[in-house]
């Protein structure tokens, strides 16, 4: 038996790195450039993290899940209005009176976000699909990780 994580633990280890960097962030002086190094950290990570629930998640819960076809599409209007919002502040630098703005509200829907995944899609995940077939996806995911990561940018 596999000790490394489900495809639930690989998500939930993602929306752990995203928490932290929206933290730091969120302690980062207004308009320090660090505040825009981390976004760009925070818009790669966001961005290959959806991209990935898309991809492996998705099509599982819609289904596999009761009304999942309904915690899929929430999700992934979401992740559009996430994109948006990163895609808005890739305009803008850090010292910019708009910066801020752009910001709280990107936080604000990446933890609303969040939450409604671990509390709804996650559980509901967990319950229909059996152990194996989550450590399956989770193994799927891992690997399709190692060859974007081989690829380099």
């Amino acid at each position: 038996m596999s000790r490394r994580p489900d495809i639930l633990g690989e998500f939930t280890a993602d929306h752990r790195a995203v928490t932290e960097l929206l933290a730091r962030i969120d302690d980062a002086p207004e308009g320090a450039p660090a505040r825009g190094e981390l976004l760009g950290q925070l818009t790669d990570l966001l961005f290959s993290h959806c991209a990935a629930e898309e991809e492996h998640l998705f099509p599982v819960v819609q289904h596999d899940v009761p009304d999942g076809g309904s915690l899929v599409f929430t999700s992934i209007a979401d992740h559009l209005a996430i994109g948006q919002y990163l895609s808005d502040l890739q305009g803008v630098g850090p010292g910019d009176p708009g910066f801020g703005t752009l910001y709280q509200g990107l936080a604000e829907l990446v933890r609303r976000h969040l939450a409604t995944e671990e509390e709804q899609v996650f559980p509901a995940a967990r319950k229909a699909l059996p152990a194996g077939a989550r450590a399956a996806l989770g193994e799927r995911l891992r690997a399709d990780r190692e060859t974007v990561a081989e690829a380099g940018p």
